[in-house]
């Protein structure tokens, strides 16, 4: 959700020199992303603080807006330390940027224009947002393809990537659906399914490898190089919302993303070839990167087949 505003920023001023401070299991998210100049790694408090400091950046935006991330800023010396005024430690910002309502005059906008917001405050001017991006490894690609290779799959050939793992039990389409899902993938369209199981989803992971082991390839536990090579050669990605489903947005694969508990006005994919299933759910939104749930008017269990049926349609285009 980063890369669109630094994509926007490197093309308004090519010259500058763009550093991202991310955690180090994060990080490869960026890799050989053309806009970023470096990466730093994240550590402890007082070592990254250090070292911020130590570079003496013309400018630090705080892109994140949490305790953490404020300390950091405000530690780095910056003689510009941008942030959103009425956050947590906001006196730690002497450019203190409007949140989404008073800025944009709404209160519902996506993290992608929440984010970029600062960099309208400081100057960028306003225009079409660029699509969010990610840069597959080769050696992660060709270490994918051998895995796969191995269970009969080929990335020539094309498969779907089911992703029936999320934060929260709300969040979570049923185990069961997703079986059907690859079930009917496999007989209508030929598209054999890989399933990602991350640690992430141990709540629900010996579930999905009962349930989905005759119908799918369930896939070893895979670090984000690997998981990202792996949606890179997805003829369609079908999944919760979840990272995952934001890296399918990035890499522009046919996606479709089922949402519960969470706001689709914040969180959808943005490219053309996505749809979005949702319960219809409400939500309040007291700031840009903050959504509360109002109202559901029914549980994310209750979404059906046919619904998400149609919308793989739509984005994989009618059977042949």
């Amino acid at each position: 959700m980063e890369t669109p505003a630094i994509a926007a920023v490197k093309t308004w001023r090519p010259d500058l020199r763009i550093s991202v401070l991310a955690e180090p299991r994060f990080a490869s998210v960026l890799e050989d992303n053309p806009n970023i100049t470096e990466i730093i790694s994240s550590g402890g408090l007082g070592a990254t603080s250090l070292e911020l400091r130590r570079r003496k950046f013309s400018v630090v935006f705080n892109q994140h807006g949490g305790p953490r991330s404020a300390m950091l800023t405000g530690a780095s010396g910056s003689p510009w330390r941008v942030g959103w005024k009425g956050y947590q430690y906001s006196f730690l910002y002497n450019v203190q940027v409007p949140d989404a309502e008073e800025f944009y005059s709404r209160s519902a906008v996506h993290t992608i224009e929440h984010r970029i917001s600062q960099f309208y405050w400081t100057g960028l001017p306003r225009g079409p947002i660029p699509q969010t991006q990610i840069f597959p490894q080769i050696d992660a690609q060709q270490l994918i393809s051998q895995k796969l290779a191995y269970r009969g799959i080929s990335r020539g050939e094309g498969y779907a990537v089911l992703q029936p793992g999320a934060r929260l039990s709300g969040m979570r389409w049923p185990v069961s659906d997703f079986v059907e899902i690859a079930r009917w993938l496999k007989t209508t369209r030929g598209i054999a399914s890989v399933v990602n199981c991350g640690a992430q989803d141990g709540e629900v992971a010996s579930q999905i490898r009962d349930q989905m082991r005759n119908c799918a390839m369930i896939a070893d536990q895979m670090n984000i190089r690997e998981l990202v090579a792996l949606i890179s050669g997805a003829r369609l990605f079908v999944g919760n919302d979840s990272g995952p489903a934001h890296i399918a947005s990035a890499l522009q694969r046919p996606t479709v993303v089922i949402f519960g508990r969470t706001d689709p006005a914040q969180w959808r994919p943005l490219h053309l070839e996505s749809r979005v299933v949702s319960t219809g759910a409400e939500f309040s939104h007291p700031r840009g990167d903050k959504a509360i749930l109002s109202g559901q008017p029914r549980s994310i269990s209750s979404i059906s087949l046919d619904e998400v049926r149609e919308a793989c349609v739509q984005v994989l285009g009618p059977e042949l």
